[in-house]
């Protein structure tokens, strides 16, 4: 083991698994993700703790489950009492956090991090310090300014402004697809992390470096990077599910299915391609600037002695069941990517089979950093897998949904229905021999045999001959909520 060895932990937003060569996509170009998975343990089956960014953040950021954290949807303050990882960082550490942080005020250092360069203006009416972040301005911010853009402060932060139906919301005035690449978030994000990685060649070091990219509103500088005639669907694609899948499943694939989303018209196939075009892009746009951030750690002598994180909050459904966004138990959305490159125990890639959870992450950290987790943390070290002394063969996922009463999906002239399922707890285990039950006391429940049918096209829940397999999986989602104190209610089979 190195001694003292720094983390660099790169995460993206919305970024679905099958994004990457050493997830099966060969065609998306990514060339500096897919060297990274070269040199890396590739977990093939890492799942989000919540399909939306606050919890899932306050996950990856803590080891505890979001009911837990109390991060339960989006703009919920991380609480004090539950530690990040840098909180438990040893004292000689210097800690830093670029990008979107979701977890409370964007711009005020804190949590354990000395320094924070922000890239968000249209988080601050949910600051938890509402008082003393008001008047900040984000540091993506005024370095446009500085490049004589001019911002808007996040006033049209995640859709078209209202005052000028063509003007996108990249904290910018100009579009998101006529920003030159070199002043783009990504591009801020990766030449400011290079110069910290550089700056702290000799110290002890933890960086956290979150992109938006490739979240909504999907479009950017490398939109026609890729053919949308060209890109790589599977037998989900525009396939609604069928009358026996959930209601909010349902729902959502026919609301998407039938709107003009944000200039993007679903209604036809054509539309669904631009704009998994565009969200290719920026997936591209990332791994250019996560190029740049390795290089530094290579060129500053840091590579032996640093381990690399690269994974994502939660994915996108990308039109696959007719869906788009997340907030749906689908693996589009739950499923991630999950790269460790830890050099003094592999230097080339090896597969890591079965499912891990994020919530793992803070503990197996630790573990590879040689600090102690307290016992409370709910993740486990997965460290053991990596050195090989175990595996993930007996190991079940715990998803969780709890329900949004801020619109995660659908805009403020929804139908009621639509938002009432919304706002309806969900509990999915994905078990150790490859079935997945997402469990609802309130909407129908859903079985799915992964190894059989893994784009979840036959929802298996009321076979009589799964009875007995669908009472063990809730006996185990039972057991798990004991284990961490959950009382989202469960159906009863």
């Amino acid at each position: 083991m190195a001694q003292r060895p720094n983390l660099l932990f790169i995460f993206t937003d919305e970024q679905r698994a099958d994004t990457l060569a050493c997830y099966g996509n060969t065609t998306i170009q990514a060339p500096n993700l897919n060297r990274l998975a070269a040199q890396s343990f590739v977990v093939e089956r890492a799942y989000c703790t919540q399909p939306v960014c606050t919890p899932s953040r306050s996950s990856i950021m803590t080891g505890y489950y979001p009911h837990t954290t109390g991060c339960i949807e989006n703009n919920d303050p991380l609480r004090p009492e539950h530690l990040t990882l840098a909180e438990r960082a040893p004292d000689d550490y210097t800690c830093t956090y670029y990008g979107k942080w979701h977890l409370g005020s964007e711009l005020v250092p804190q949590r354990g991090f000395s320094e924070f360069a922000g890239i968000e203006d249209g988080y601050r009416a949910h600051y938890a310090d509402a008082t003393e972040a008001a008047s900040r301005l984000s540091d993506y911010h005024h370095f446009l300014l500085a490049n004589g853009f001019e911002p808007d402060g996040g006033k049209a932060a995640h859709g078209r402004s209202a005052a000028d139906s063509g003007a996108l919301r990249t904290f910018s005035r100009q579009t998101a697809a006529e920003m030159p690449e070199p002043f783009t978030k990504a591009s801020f994000l990766g030449a400011r992390s290079a110069a910290f990685i550089e700056a702290h060649a000799h110290t002890p070091w933890i960086h956290y470096v979150n992109f938006l990219e490739p979240h909504m509103p999907f479009d950017g500088p490398l939109n026609d990077l890729h053919d949308p005639a060209n890109l790589e669907t599977g037998p989900a694609f525009l396939r609604p599910p069928d009358a026996d899948a959930s209601l909010v499943h349902r729902t959502l694939a026919a609301y998407y299915g039938s709107t003009d989303w944000r200039g993007y018209d679903l209604r036809g196939e054509a539309g669904w391609r631009t704009l998994r075009r565009n969200y290719w892009g920026l997936v591209t746009l990332v791994d250019r600037a996560v190029g740049r951030i390795l290089a530094a750690v290579e060129a500053s002598g840091q590579a032996d002695r640093t381990i690399v994180v690269f994974t994502s909050d939660h994915g996108d459904m990308m039109g696959d069941h007719n869906i788009l966004a997340k907030c749906t138990l689908y693996e589009e959305a739950m499923r991630v990517p999950l790269l460790l490159r830890v050099p003094w125990l592999s230097d080339s890639g090896r597969r890591i089979d079965g499912a891990m959870s994020l919530v793992d992450l803070v503990p197996t950290l630790l573990d590879l950093m040689g600090v102690d987790a307290p016992a409370d943390v709910q993740g486990v070290s997965r460290a053991d897998v990596l050195r090989g002394a175990a595996d993930l063969a007996d190991n079940d996922v715990i998803v969780e949904w709890n329900g949004s009463h801020n619109s995660c999906v659908w805009p403020p002239d929804a139908p009621p229905e639509a938002q009432r399922i919304e706002a309806d707890p969900w509990r999915s285990i994905l078990s150790r021999d490859g079935w997945k039950l997402n469990a609802s006391a309130s909407d129908q429940s859903e079985l799915f045999d992964l190894t059989a049918d893994p784009h979840e096209l036959t929802n298996r829940f009321d076979d009589p001959a799964q009875r007995g397999r669908v009472r063990g999986l809730l006996g185990r989602i039972r057991a798990w909520q004991t284990q961490t104190g959950d009382a989202a209610p469960l159906p009863v089979v």
